[in-house]
C-alpha cells in the first residue's frame, strides 16, 4: 500500500503531526512525514527534511532565513514540496496527502495537493477552513476540515478532531480507487456545462449521449465549475465537450461573481478536442444580494433568483461583445467545432413573456457571433428555445458525429 504523505511545519506543530501519524499507522498505513518548517528546531524527525524541500525549489533554508520574507518563503516551500509530492506519486509511493496548519501551512500543503490527480485523497485540517477556502482548494478535490480550536497541542477538543481526520485519510487511502479508473475508462467522457436555466436541455442531451455509450460529466457554470471543467480538459480526462452554458463569459465581461477566468472556452480548442458550443444563460450576469449590486447598474433589469443571487439582464452592447468574444475563442480551435444558436431564447427565463425576454439583445448576440465566426466553423440555427427537447437532441447527436468524425445533417 502506498503511504500517506503528511506535510507540516514540524517546528511549531511537530507534536500534532506525530500524533496524527501514529493514528494513521495504527490503521495499517505507512506514513511519509515531510517537514516544511523554516525557522525553529523541528520537534520530531521527518522522513523528508525541510532542507530537501528547499533544495527541490532551487534554494536552501539558510537563504530563506537570510531573506526574511515570510510570503516568499511560504511560496518557495510550497513549490518545493509540490515537486516532491508529484515525484512520490509518479513513483507509486504516495497513496494520499494529509496536512495540519494555519494559513501558511495550509497554503504550502494545498500547493502540493493541487499537483495531484482528481481522486487521490487530500485532506487538510486547518484553522481557516470555515472561511473562504477557494484560494486553497482551487479546482481540485481537496477536503478541508475546520480545526475548531487552534492547532496548538493535544487537548480534549483537538484530540477528537485529529482522530477523526487521521482515521478519514487512512480509510480513504486503504480503499483507494481513483485516477487509474479514469485512465482505464471504458467509455469516452463528455463534459457538459449547465446552469439552472439550462437544466432541461442538459438533462435530455445527457440521456441521449449516455444511450450512445458516453460517460457524461456535468459542470455547474458557476465560475468554479467552468474552471474545473477547463482544468480536467487540460489534464486529458475529457474526450469531447458540449459547452451548452457559456454564461460565465458574461460575468467575466461585466464583473459578475461567477467568472471562470480568461481561459474559459479555450482549452478544448487549443487541444483539438471536439466541441459543440451554444449560448446558454448569456442573458444574465450574476451578482450577490440586491444591496451589493454596483451603483452604475441601478437602472438595469434585474431578477431576484434567491436572497443571495440577483441576476442582471445583459443588454445589446454586452451581447454584441459576447458574440465577438466567443467567435474569437472558437476561431482558434484546432479541432472540430459546431455552434448552435437557439433563436427563441438562451435560457428558461429568456422566452416570450419571460422575465428576461429581450429579442433585440438576443439578436445582437446572434448577429455578432455570425459575423465574427470563421467560415470553416459550422453554425446551426434552430427556431426554438434552448430548453426545447429537439434542440437538446440535435446538439447531442452532433457532438457524437464530431467525435466519430462523421458527416451529419440536422434538420431544424
Amino acid at each position: 500500500m502506498a503511504a500517506v504523505v503528511v506535510i507540516g511545519t514540524l517546528d511549531t506543530k511537530g507534536v500534532e503531526h506525530q500524533y496524527v501519524s501514529e493514528i494513521i499507522r495504527s490503521n495499517g498505513c505507512e506514513v511519509l512525514l515531510i517537514d516544511v518548517g523554516i525557522l525553529g528546531t523541528p520537534q520530531v524527525n521527518a522522513d523528508i527534511s525541510r532542507e530537501e524541500v528547499a533544495n527541490a525549489a532551487g534554494t536552501s533554508i539558510k537563504q530563506l532565513v537570510l531573506e526574511n520574507d515570510r510570503g516568499k518563503a511560504i511560496d518557495t516551500m510550497g513549490n518545493g514540496v509540490a515537486k516532491l509530492v508529484k515525484k512520490l506519486y509518479k513513483e507509486g509511493r504516495l497513496g494520499g496527502v494529509f496536512a495540519l496548519g494555519g494559513s501558511g501551512g495550509s497554503s504550502i500543503a494545498a500547493r502540493a495537493m493541487r499537483e495531484l490527480p482528481i481522486g487521490v485523497p487530500k485532506l487538510i485540517v486547518s484553522t481557516i477552513a470555515s472561511g473562504d477556502t477557494k484560494p486553497y482548494v482551487g479546482q481540485s478535490d481537496i477536503m478541508m476540515m475546520y480545526s475548531v480550536v487552534d492547532i496548538a497541542g493535544i487537548n480534549c477538543i483537538s484530540k477528537i478532531i485529529l482522530q477523526n481526520a487521521a482515521n478519514a485519510i487512512a480509510g480513504m487511502v486503504k480503499e483507494r480507487k481513483y485516477a487509474d479508473e479514469i485512465a482505464n475508462k471504458e467509455k469516452p467522457i463528455v463534459a457538459i456545462s449547465m446552469f439552472g436555466v439550462t437544466t432541461a436541455c442538459v438533462t435530455e442531451a445527457r440521456r441521449i449521449l449516455e444511450n450512445l455509450g458516453y460517460e457524461v460529466i456535468v459542470f455547474h457554470a458557476n465560475g468554479s465549475g467552468g474552471k474545473a471543467m477547463e482544468s480536467l480538459i487540460k489534464d486529458g480526462f475529457i474526450d469531447a465537450v458540449l459547452d451548452l452554458t457559456t454564461t460565465e463569459l458574461a460575468d467575466e465581461l461585466v464583473g459578475g461573481m461567477l467568472s471562470a477566468g480568461p481561459e474559459r472556452l479555450e482549452i478544448a480548442g487549443r487541444l483539438g478536442i471536439p466541441q459543440v458550443v451554444s449560448l446558454g444563460a448569456l442573458d444574465m450576469v450574476n451578482f450577490g444580494p440586491v444591496e451589493t449590486i454596483p451603483r452604475q447598474y441601478s437602472h438595469r433589469k434585474f431578477y431576484k433568483h434567491n436572497s443571495n443571487v440577483t441576476l442582471m439582464r445583459t443588454n445589446i452592447e454586452e451581447c454584441t461583445i459576447l458574440g465577438k468574444r466567443i467567435a474569437e475563442k472558437l476561431n482558434k480551435a484546432k479541432g472540430p467545432v459546431c455552434v448552435f444558436i437557439p433563436l427563441k431564447g438562451v435560457s428558461s427565463i429568456d422566452i416570450e413573456n419571460g422575465v428576461f425576454y429581450d429579442p433585440e439583445a438576443d439578436k445582437a448576440l446572434f448577429a455578432s457571433l455570425r459575423e465574427s465566426l470563421s467560415s470553416h466553423i459550422e453554425i446551426v440555427e434552430m427556431d426554438v428555445n434552448i430548453n426545447n427537447p429537439l434542440f437538446a437532441q440535435s446538439i447531442a447527436v452532433k457532438l457524437h458525429k464530431l467525435y466519430k468524425n462523421e458527416e451529419v445533417h440536422i434538420d431544424e
